[in-house]
């Protein structure tokens, strides 16, 4: 039975899952250009659905002046355009909100690359249709090959025109593509007869971009770009494993942001052809002033993982990801017009990462600058504007000071030249310590050269250098400072690293030791959320589902007002980042991130953002790695409850069980004993024999097994009282000694010759419980001790308590019981071989008790009394479990 249920609950979550992933249709009518007939193949499609029956609707179709398409138009329901006011003109925009809210089968939404106005939702169309296909609504759509990202840049090389509008390529991973093909010629007529653009704009067209080379050059892109797809799909139906795992990785490089773009789109292309995994790397010195990258932002559209890492040596760095990731595939860029000269003191990259890695493949995509480079990847990857502070200043010159006064002194100690050297190292080394970035270094170590020069080499006071050796001595010099600056400053940056990287451990240690102190989900976000404002010294807000759906708010449920839930239920809905400095509702006072597991919602991660609180890439990435954290601490406490619920289902099961046997033997007892006595009666009534003291005896017998089947008719209806879902009871405070005086009462009731010795506390005790239903137990356990001990000695009940429980405990010297029937009632044995469920057993009445106990988080015990016979005892909590 346990395993049964949690297969079902597996299978409950895998389901629930399936539902959030499962996307509607895409269908792309794809072309190579304008014209070629991709709205008309849709309108037409359009038709032969709603002839089907299919609920279609026109959710955009862009306003061409051809007759045809005109035509095509009717009859077909129209959603009405939004319009957005914007510097002085009204355009007409497609309403994603109204789509979503009429819900239709399929929806029309023509030009997918078109970018929308300021003031809606999304910034690009494509993303207004992500969102349609999320509800679970078709959608039909057309673009042009022009407009894919990965092929951007091979557009521009071969036509000359550089597209602006471009739809990413993963958006097209699961969509169905229908190519719409004319020849190229036939275009051109088309456009001649005005059947295209305008008379004005025809011209303009034809002498531009709608050459017949370039006609020709984008219809087999077009036509390639198809098979491609078609040759991805395939492969995705056709999965065996081959043996053969290809992972890529694609370096940027931000001094040449023209040569990572084309990498970029050409490392695009080979891994959706190959059909494999795609990492995109980007090494940075400082990721707390680092803003996202346009590189890594097209990455990102292009369907990479993009990683970020701050290091100082960008050879290392990306040997170490390579090898940690098992990467095959190594692409970079390869500028043609670099300098030969540089080559004499240092290789090209790729040469050092064929050596250091030479197992990987290293693919180079050739790249010609616009300008001679002398050594490209000796620059910084972001030029930084020198910052002067003027306590680096002082530090530099008080320093020098120092030294010099030192050095002069020590001139009369007569320590010589070489340890006066030695002291201004020494001193260029501490300014390097003190002082923020290079500048200070370069200044001190040329300062210290010229200074040494001045007042320790003859001619004193004078730049000028007769003693033979000293030139030599003073360029040594100068060398070596500058390499002491260099490494000093590495050291102090790998520190800095090594400082971030314990306080990230210490963030992580601190944030689980507070996960463990949590028990629900809801503790869990609001410690997250409390930590998160305090570390980034902003508003930080967790979004569950049950806030995002409320009755009641309070301020502090969101972030800049109510109208911000829209932006986060929008991001739990969609999956997506949305807010500010994203794409989607930009006019948010805060950033939105989904928290995501095995592509379910768990959480949506508001965080106050503005232009005085930028969110850098170091923020991001701390970001992600809390919400991994924060994953982990909710699954963690899914299946705590999960398995609580499998606890409790499994008691409910045996509790049933119990019931059942019980039910089972003590009905069918009494009742057959009522039966015949009866019937002796009738009979005795029947043939006129009178039978006066045997009636009596036999009706007194009927009268007992009818108290007694009141009795557990009592028993099992409070068993109802016990809450099925939770096995818990309501429990208020209730005086011990008045439950315990009104179960002896009903006692002394049923069995006035009984003899109940009771032993209650003087102190007056208040706990926990309800009272009816613990006033049952007592009288089950005194009535089994009355009357399955045999025994004529008295019943001793005692109530004793300390500070965490109470215990009340009935004692008998009569028979006692089995270490077999022990054993049953506590939960060591599953099974037994004697009955002790029968009206002359420990029957019903038992079950009971273990199953009321239980409800009020209390303990059951069954010990063998050493004079004889057997102590029944349960504790109970004096105050609420947690």
């Amino acid at each position: 039975m346990d395993e049964r249920q949690s297969a079902q609950d597996i299978l409950e979550k895998v389901k629930k899952s399936e539902e959030r992933q499962n996307r509607a249709k895409l269908k792309v009518f794809f072309g190579y250009a304008a014209g070629v007939g991709k709205t008309y193949a849709m309108l037409k499609e359009a038709h032969e659905l709603q002839d089907e029956g299919i609920d279609v609707l026109l959710g955009y179709i862009e306003p061409h002046a051809r007759p045809e398409t005109k035509q095509l138009v009717e009859g077909l329901p129209i959603l009405s355009t939004k319009s957005i006011h914007y510097k002085g003109i009204d355009l007409q925009e497609f309403d994603v909100d109204e789509a979503l809210k009429r819900h239709p089968d399929v929806i029309l939404v023509d030009e997918l690359a078109h970018t929308n106005a300021p003031g809606t939702r999304n910034k690009k169309r494509y993303q207004d249709i992500e969102e349609l296909l999320k509800a679970g609504i078709d959608v039909y759509t057309t673009v042009n090959v022009q407009h894919i990202e990965s092929l951007n840049d091979i557009v521009e090389t071969l036509t000359g025109v550089k597209v602006q509008e471009t739809v990413p390529d993963t958006f097209f991973d699961n969509s169905s593509l229908k190519v719409i093909d004319i020849e190229p010629q036939e275009l051109i007529d088309r456009l001649e007869h005005g059947k295209i653009y305008t008379e004005f704009n025809a011209k303009n067209a034809l002498s531009n971009f709608f050459k017949p080379e370039n006609l020709s050059v984008l219809r087999g892109i077009a036509i390639r770009r198809a098979s491609d797809h078609i040759n991805v799909m395939n492969q995705q139906e056709m999965v065996q494993p081959t043996g053969i795992h290809t992972k890529m990785l694609t370096l940027i490089d931000d001094t040449h942001l023209g040569m990572t773009e084309k990498c970029l789109r050409w490392t695009s292309r080979l891994s959706t052809a190959l059909g494999s995994e795609w990492l995109v790397l980007e090494v940075v010195e400082d990721l707390s002033d680092h803003d996202e990258s346009e590189s890594a932002k097209l990455a990102k559209k292009l369907g990479a993982e993009v990683v970020v890492v701050e290091s100082d040596n960008f050879l290392e760095t990306v040997v170490t990801f390579t090898k940690k990731y098992n990467v095959t595939d190594l692409v970079m860029g390869k500028l043609i017009n670099r300098s030969k000269l540089i080559r004499l003191y240092r290789a090209p990259l790729e040469d050092e990462l064929m050596v250091l890695l030479p197992d990987v493949d290293i693919h180079l995509v050739p790249y010609k600058s616009q300008k001679y480079i002398v050594n490209e990847f000796n620059k910084e990857k972001k030029s930084k504007p020198f910052e002067f502070y003027w306590r680096d200043c002082y530090v530099t010159i008080l320093g020098l000071l120092l030294a010099t006064v030192f050095s002069e002194y020590g001139t009369y100690l007569t320590l010589g030249d070489q340890n006066i050297i030695l002291v201004y190292l020494l001193y260029v080394m501490l300014v390097v310590r003190l002082t923020k970035g290079y500048i200070w270094a370069i200044v001190s170590s040329v300062l210290s050269v010229l200074v040494f020069n001045w007042f320790f080499v003859p001619p004193l006071f004078s730049f000028s250098v007769y003693k033979e050796g000293y030139i030599v001595t003073l360029v040594i010099m100068l060398f070596v400072a500058l390499s002491i600056s260099n490494l000093m400053a590495q050291i102090k940056r790998q520190a800095m690293y090594a400082i971030k990287r314990e306080q990230q451990l210490e963030i992580l240690y601190e944030l689980n030791k507070k996960y463990l102190s949590v028990h629900t989900k809801k503790e869990i976000m609001e410690v997250t959320s409390h930590y998160l404002s305090e570390t980034l010294d902003r508003r930080v807000v967790l979004y569950g589902e049950e806030i995002l759906t409320p009755q009641t708010l309070n301020e502090e449920d969101y972030i800049g007002g109510i109208d911000e839930l829209a932006v986060a239920n929008w991001t739990f809905i969609n999956q997506k980042k949305a807010g500010y400095g994203t794409d989607t509702l930009m006019g948010s006072k805060s950033l939105y991130i989904p928290v995501l597991s095995n592509g379910v919602t768990l959480a949506v991660m508001g965080i106050e953002s503005n232009k005085q609180k930028v969110m850098t890439d170091d923020i991001v990435m701390f970001l992600e790695l809390i919400s991994t954290q924060l994953v982990l601490a909710i699954e963690q406490n899914n299946l705590v409850m999960d398995k609580q619920r499998i606890v409790l289902e499994n008691e409910k099961e045996r509790m049933r069980g119990n019931l059942l046997r019980a039910i089972s033997h003590d009905l069918r007892t009494p009742l057959t004993g009522i039966s015949g006595s009866v019937e002796t009666v009738l009979n005795d009534l029947n043939s006129g024999e009178c039978h006066i003291e045997m009636d009596r005896k036999l009706l007194r017998g009927v009268q007992d097994d009818a108290d007694w089947l009141i009795r557990m008719v009592e028993n099992l209806l409070s068993v109802t009282r016990i809450n099925e879902e939770t096995m818990k009871v309501k429990k208020q405070e209730e005086a011990v000694e008045e439950v315990a005086s009104i179960a002896l009462q009903r006692i002394k009731k049923s069995y006035p010759e009984a003899t109940i010795i009771s032993h209650l506390p003087e102190d007056f005790l208040l706990v926990p419980m309800d009272a009816i239903l613990i006033e049952q137990v007592l009288f089950n356990l005194i009535e089994n001790a009355i009357k399955h001990s045999n025994s004529q000695s008295p019943i001793y009940f005692d109530v004793t308590y300390s500070d965490k429980e109470v215990c009340f405990s009935v004692k008998d010297n009569g028979i006692g019981v089995t270490d077999e029937q022990r054993a049953y009632l506590l939960n060591e044995s599953k099974k037994q071989d004697t009955p002790i469920d029968s009206k002359n057993g420990m029957g019903i009445g038992l079950s009971i008790v273990k199953t009321i106990v239980m409800a009020h988080d209390g303990q059951l015990y069954v010990e063998k009394n050493p004079e004889g016979g057997v102590i029944f005892s349960f504790t109970l909590p004096t105050g609420e479990r947690s």
